[in-house]
């Protein structure tokens, strides 16, 4: 039998501490206030007044959606401030209106509900910004209304009460104008005391009302905002499309002149940019072939030397130098967004969309797509139709993203080197071509496998404003760092990695080809008879290229390139630029580091300072002909407006289609197109040139 344990005599108990050991490094947690608003109200103009350069961006934990954050310092402490996305309502309809309500009701994981709320209304427009106060006070939450554009609504007469709004709210009202800085002092005061007495804000009677009634609960609450805005004392006509802005209307949103005015505002964006990016531009690949000769002068020759000078400085800073570009295009996006121009534009595609087999809806994502399709996809939550939405699915990788550009730029400053209006309008062009490409595509859609009508487009036309100059130098600062922490993070391990690949197995020694034998011979014998040094030097020169050119032939990434010849040789591309066109699946704009390496333009630049577009311009195959023929290079151009070469875009399409099915199809289609096309070009421009 087992031996019984003695039992444990009595012992007194004591309380101890619990000591937590991270209590010491955790630092309390900020005040919370959430920032909401209509969009063109005003709300990211009032954020970075407040933050400055010290915002992050970031998604909202299990979503694609994008928020701001920053540390915003108080009279009386710090607290968080949470820029949430600019919507008309909390009523799920859109992935944005989904995440937006989850944040202010604590649903997302690791957040709880805010302390409280900033909410933007425009004074100009009071009664459709009331909807959204009437949902943002139905939660309850200690709520401070910021009445922004108070100084245009005093110049346009429009006398509001701002008592009576108070009241009907039941929460503080602030009038300010967020361009100006007007009334944000005391916006900051009435802050601090919501923030340190936390009382939730009371639902007027005539709001509770309105939720509980029997009937539509929107109508109800668009009832109720016009008797708010009446009471107060606000001016239902709208000032702001007076007889000046209804003229330039009839121009901007006219259904032939202003497509044309768009084409030529947009023509105007991409000649600036190049004119004003060629100094920048030049100023970093200086900095990054200084880098380069600097580090290359204190290494020793191999293959850390290699990795360094041609994979991480080479790679990384044949990317980064066309930062400027990226950034002057953001800039004058933003300041057209500002000034109301974007509405109208999107109001005049919608006419051409419909008529293609687009939905009016679908204009949001398809330019949102501009800068990178995966949240664009996500966007078509909006779109109730499943054929619509399919649609634009289909067609939205076909809009120029953001990844793109470094292609652009690297292949036009190929073409148009030193012409700022020709390399404008062949930017334009580009753009142009994704926009056409998609309209057609879903007109074939909509005419075989996805017939239907399209719905149109509901949209309101904003007030004509000043664009903030500062406001739109904090956003392209925001988007500089995304595409920074890009380049310094993902593009940096994928020209690790494809400098490995170009770089082994290491060719053995007498390995070259026959012809490159024969031609290093050649050359040798050449070097032998010369006596002039300039000679001598151009003979080495051909011999080392040759060496490595053939080094990269017997590499892993040679040999894939050399295998996918006979596919893309009718499109002009040898095997080194398929190595690019290859790698670029992972990455659009990884073609750029590629042939950065492939073509050891790191090292060329750090000797002698020539540019990316100058090294590539002068390579040559082995018959001695150029590469980046003209043909080749508008062949190339095509190709990746065109091609999908986006495997995460992918994925995404995969999910929100409902299957593999799309997405390879997909795939299918936009592969077919770019090769076509581009087919067509390099032919067309070969039998010409």
């Amino acid at each position: 039998m087992p031996t019984e344990l003695p039992k444990e005599k009595p012992v007194n108990k004591v309380s101890l501490p619990v000591v937590d050991e991270q209590a010491d490094q955790r630092k309390p947690q900020l005040p919370v206030v959430a920032l909401i608003g209509n969009p063109n109200a005003g709300k990211t103009t009032l954020f970075n007044r407040f933050s400055g350069l010290r915002a992050k961006t970031a998604n909202f934990a299990g979503t694609t959606v994008d928020h701001r954050a920053s540390r915003i310092k108080l009279p009386k402490g710090d607290i968080e401030l949470l820029d949430l996305p600019g919507l008309y309502g909390l009523d799920s309809a859109t992935p944005d209106e989904k995440v937006a309500q989850d944040v202010l009701l604590g649903r997302l994981p690791g957040m709880e509900k805010p302390d409280a709320v900033l909410l933007v209304l425009d004074a100009t427009n009071l009664e459709r910004n009331l909807y959204l106060a009437a949902r943002v006070i139905e939660l309850g939450l200690p709520t401070v209304v910021a009445l922004n554009m108070w100084d245009i609504a005093q110049k346009q007469n429009n006398k509001i009460n701002l008592d009576s709004l108070a009241k009907d709210l039941a929460v503080p009202v602030i009038p300010i104008s967020a361009r100006t800085g007007e009334g944000v002092e005391q916006l900051t005061q009435q802050l601090d005391i919501s923030i340190e007495h936390y009382k939730p804000a009371v639902v007027p009677e005539s709001l509770t009302a309105c939720s509980s009634c029997g009937e539509c609960p929107y109508a109800a609450r668009f009832d109720w905002a016009e008797q708010v805005s009446d009471r107060a004392g606000a001016s239902s006509e709208h000032h702001t499309h007076g007889p000046m802005t209804e003229a330039i209307d009839r121009i901007l949103t006219h259904p032939v002149i202003g497509i044309g005015a768009f084409f030529a505002v947009m023509a105007t964006v991409f000649i600036m940019i190049f004119w004003l990016a060629a100094y920048p531009m030049d100023w970093i690949e200086g900095g990054f072939g200084y880098a380069g000769e600097l580090v290359g002068s204190v290494l020793d020759d191999g293959d850390f030397k290699s990795l360094i000078v041609d994979g991480i400085i080479g790679g990384v800073g044949g990317v980064l130098v066309f930062l400027p570009q990226i950034l002057i295009l953001f800039f004058f996006l933003t300041l057209l967004e500002d000034t109301g121009y974007m509405s109208r534009a999107a109001f005049v595609m919608d006419r051409l969309m419909r008529r293609v087999g687009l939905p009016g809806r679908a204009f949001v994502p398809m330019l949102s797509a501009h800068a990178c399709a995966i949240p664009a996809i996500m966007a078509t939550k909006i779109i109730e139709d499943r054929r619509d939405r399919l649609v634009t699915i289909l067609v939205l990788p076909l809009m120029t993203c953001s990844a793109r550009l470094p292609v652009y730029v690297m292949l036009i400053a190929l073409l148009f080197a030193g012409n700022a209006l020709y390399a404008g309008l062949a930017f334009t062009a580009a753009y142009s071509l994704g926009i056409i490409a998609a309209l057609v595509m879903a007109f074939l859609f909509k005419k075989t496998i996805l017939p239907g009508e399209s719905k149109p487009l509901v949209i309101e036309l904003p007030s004509y404003r000043r664009p903030s100059i500062k406001n739109a130098l904090l956003l392209t600062l925001d988007r500089s760092k995304m595409f920074v922490k890009k380049a310094g993070t993902v593009i940096l391990v994928l020209s690790i990695l494809l400098w490995a690949a170009s770089t082994y197995p290491k060719m053995p020694e007498g390995a070259e080809s026959a012809q490159a034998k024969q031609r290093i011979a050649q050359l040798d014998q050449q070097i032998l008879q010369t006596t002039n040094e300039a000679n001598v030097a151009d003979f080495t020169q051909q011999i080392e290229q040759i060496q490595a050119k053939e080094a990269l032939a017997y590499s892993v990434a040679g040999r894939a390139g050399k295998v996918f010849e006979p596919v893309f040789r009718p499109l002009g591309f040898d095997w080194q630029i398929n190595v690019g066109v290859l790698s670029s699946f992972a990455a659009r704009e990884v073609i750029v580091s590629t042939l950065a390496i492939v073509y050891g333009v790191g090292e060329d630049v750090a000797e002698d300072g020539n540019s990316f577009a100058k090294v590539l311009d002068r390579q040559t195959r082995e018959d001695g002909s150029k590469v980046f023929t003209t043909a080749t290079s508008f062949s190339l151009l095509v190709f990746y407006v065109l091609a999908m070469q986006c495997l995460p875009t992918q994925a995404v399409t995969r999910r929100e289609a409902g299957g593999w099915k799309w997405a390879i199809f997909q795939l299918g289609y936009m592969s077919a197109l770019a090769y076509g096309l581009a087919l067509i070009t390099y032919q067309t421009v070969s039998f010409f040139t």
